[in-house]
């Protein structure tokens, strides 16, 4: 809206129902000032925008008295009406915040801040991938705004401001690491007090620790020091000192407590920091541990942290090239990361939550060419221990993509593509595919030949070991992935503390989603092999803290944490047998599925155990010799009664190697979900089937301890969790209420002799 010159444009009338009034701009030339008003409008808005310029055409306001004198009315709205001189669709352009020279020129897909209303924002970024607006996961939040920053063209950008509303500016994005590593050492110093002036620390002393299995910790940053005393620094080695040479735990420990701080950093807002730091060096400062004693030196490092009871997320962004070629089979220091995870190696029993980084590539190995066919050759497995069947092994992903256009240099992933430092899975079967998950490494970028490098404006922030020299560095890759994955577990489980290990793996891990680039290397009608691929990159993709969180009316999870004794002695026959299966009812909200009727909600489920591992040469190769237990789960398919549904599980557990049950519209299949020790799988259907598939069993099929030798010493009880997720997309229904009232009396899962 453009008001006419010198005058004022009248706004007051301009928030009515319908009209959001975006931002107001004063231009001045030779005749004068000119007031311009950029508003959007719901088609309602723009109806009632008409209905007020024609009453002012036809319409007059009531006569009215002042000191005994008649006062003809006026036309209605005639100060809104006469203070405009034009009214014209607005671009992008009326949007910018910014000298208009600095809006983008470049008509295909670019980097744009968008400024959103806070109470709309969700929604916007919920949608905007429908519009062809990818929107990265970092938030900006401040009193009247939340920034997010999206990856567009104008084109699609304008038709989803449009469509969409809620967007209150648009900006450049300009702050990237390297804005704040190139300050000099006063002004990073004075970020850094200002940051940690509005953190509040939180963690209170029985509260969740990241134990950071690396180089050591720095307590001289400021940042760090509040949440990690001096008796909570440690070696492996008793010889070993404690402070960082090196960098790299420092790095790793300002990620578990802030993410990446660029996104902190360029805020305003109180940043809150829930849980505390611990560090045991596993690394020596000169020379390196010998690689037959990488297994005894993470046993030996856990021993010496454990001298307290604490609820620990350990965190191993550590790994070793010398175990490969391995093609996904366990090694002496996997094997062991699974026994201390299954509480079966160290001084206490307990198990335990261990986060491993999946290793990084070569740069060096990239030669031109698509830098994912280079990521997916057989010589870029995953380095050990992150192939670990009990562990969450982590991978990388990027969203950072803007390099300066001045450079002749180009970012080498995507927005929302694997990391090209993230090393992948070789191997498509017997074998746990991994990593579990990917999360922020950075990108790399190249220039007119490879190889690839690292960038600034294409890394991560954190904390500097060598503070008050520097306080901040660049870090990358999949430790500082590993990292933030720490940062986000701890929080869950600080959230729900009587959480097991095995169920805050299975919340965790079952909230990732791959991202649309990563779905884009799918075909167009994906079968289950089809996944195979994506897997192998991104494990189940990019995990949501808030998807883990919540329980929303039209999403919800239950969470269920049993134990099973899973083989046993035949009384009769004296034979080692399958002894007990858990059969649970699911407290279904069957009403408000069959009002869903046809409309399409989708079941995730999954199940979480620890194995005990036996790596023995006769083992190598079966999954069913180096796990000591292998759980699995089924659901009954619509219209199956109990009877039928018994009869079909126990024919799975005697089966041997993964079951086809293409009619049960599982997604990714028995070759994906039966490998490993976590099994993660989706169905989508129609609400009403769902309405009567509720009979959810857990069952066992071969293991080690499957033996006479071994079950005449005890039967074994193992421990396990289930996650289940339904899911009504959107669709108005309120699933949760139904369901609390039947979790309020369902009765425990029927143990079933087999």
């Amino acid at each position: 809206m453009l008001g006419r010159p010198n005058e004022p444009l009248t706004k007051d009338s301009l928030g009515s129902s319908g009209i959001e009034l975006l931002r107001t701009d004063t231009k001045s030339s030779d005749e004068g000032s000119t007031e311009t008003a950029t508003v959007f409008a719901t088609a309602r808005g723009v109806e009632k925008l008409r209905k007020k310029i024609a009453e002012f055409e036809t319409e007059n306001t009531n006569d009215r008295e002042k000191d005994g004198e008649i006062i003809p009315g006026r036309p209605k709205n005639a100060n809104l009406v006469q203070s405009l001189a034009a009214i014209t669709e607005a671009g992008l352009r009326a949007l910018w915040r910014g000298p208009q020279t600095k809006f983008p020129s470049d008509k295909g897909a670019v980097h744009w801040e968008i400024w959103l209303d806070p109470d709309k924002a969700e929604a916007f970024v919920a949608s905007a991938v429908d519009y062809h607006v990818v929107v990265n996961t970092d938030r900006l939040r401040f009193p009247e705004d939340v920034v997010v920053v999206g990856y567009a063209t104008q084109e699609h950008l304008a038709l989803a401001v449009r469509r969409l509303g809620g967007v209150r500016a648009l900006a450049a994005p300009a702050v990237t690491a390297e804005f704040f590593d190139a300050l000099d050492v006063v002004e990073q110093a004075a970020w850094v007090e200002e940051l940690g002036d509005r953190t509040s620390y939180l963690g209170a002393l029985d509260g969740g620790y990241v134990t950071l299995l690396d180089t050591g910790v720095s307590r001289a940053h400021p940042l760090i020091a509040p949440v990690l005393p001096a008796q909570d620094r440690h070696a492996a080695d008793p010889a070993w000192g404690l402070e960082d040479i090196k960098g790299h735990g420092t790095q790793l420990a300002g990620l578990a407590l802030f993410g990446d701080l660029i996104s902190v950093l360029y805020t305003a807002e109180p940043v809150f920091v829930s849980h505390r730091l611990e560090s045991v060096k596993l690394l020596p400062d000169a020379g390196r541990n010998p690689h037959h004693l990488l297994g005894a030196v993470t046993r030996q490092a856990i021993d010496t942290v454990e001298q307290s009871v604490r609820r620990r997320t350990f965190t191993l962004a550590v790994t070793t090239d010398e175990d490969t070629p391995h093609d996904g089979a366990p090694t002496s220091w996997s094997t062991e990361v699974d026994q201390l995870a299954a509480g079966v190696s160290g001084k206490r029993s307990d198990p335990r939550l261990i986060l491993v980084s999946a290793g990084n590539t070569n740069n060096f190995t990239f030669t031109g060419g698509q830098y994912l066919d280079t990521c997916d050759h057989a010589d870029n497995e995953l380095e050990s221990p992150a192939q670990a069947w009990n562990v969450i092994s982590v991978g990388a992903y990027t969203e950072k993509t803007m390099v300066p256009a001045d450079e002749g240099v180009a970012a080498v992933a995507p927005h929302g593509d694997l990391s090209p430092s993230s090393r992948t899975a070789s191997w498509s079967s017997t074998w746990p595919l991994k990593p579990d998950i990917v999360l922020e490494g950075g990108n790399w970028a190249v220039g007119a030949a490879p190889p690839p490098m690292r960038h600034g404006y294409l890394s991560l922030l954190t904390t500097n070991h060598t503070y008050p020299q520097r306080s901040f560095s660049f870090t990358h890759d999949t430790s500082a992935a590993t990292a933030i994955a720490a940062k986000q577990i701890t929080e869950l489980w600080s959230d729900y503390p009587l959480l097991w290990p095995e169920s805050v793996r299975a919340l965790y891990v079952g909230s990732a989603r791959w991202t649309p680039q990563m779905r884009s290397h799918l075909p167009p009608n994906p079968n289950k092999g089809s996944y195979a691929r994506l897997f192998q990159r991104y494990g189940y993709g990019v995990p949501d803290l808030e998807r883990a969180r919540r329980s929303a009316s039209n999403a919800l999870t239950m969470i269920v944490q049993d134990v099973i004794t899973p083989y046993g002695i035949s009384a009769e026959s004296g034979d080692d047998v399958h002894k007990e299966m858990r059969v649970f009812t699911l407290p279904w909200p069957v009403e408000e599925l069959r009002k869903l009727g046809t409309a399409n909600v989708t079941l995730r489920v999954a199940l979480s155990s620890f194995v005990a591992p036996n790596p023995s040469e006769a083992s190598r190769g079966s999954r069913y010799r180096y796990a000591s237990h292998n759980l699995r789960f089924k659901l009954n398919r619509a219209g199956e009664g109990a009877q039928q549904f018994m009869a079909r599980i126990s024919k799975a557990v005697e089966a041997v190697g993964p079951q086809v049950e293409e009619d049960d519209l599982w997604e990714y299949g028995s070759d994906r979900r039966d490998v490993g020790s976590l099994h993660i799988d989706q169905l989508t259907c129609k609400a009403s089937d769902l309405a009567r598939r509720n009979l959810l069993a857990v069952h066992p099929v071969a293991g080690w301890w499957k033996s006479k030798s071994r079950l005449r010493e005890e039967e074994p009880e193992v421990r396990f969790a289930l996650v289940v997720e339904i899911d009504a997309h959107g669709i108005e229904a309120d699933l949760y209420t139904e369901i609390e009232t039947s979790v309020a009396t369902m009765n425990a899962a029927q143990v079933i002799t087999i």
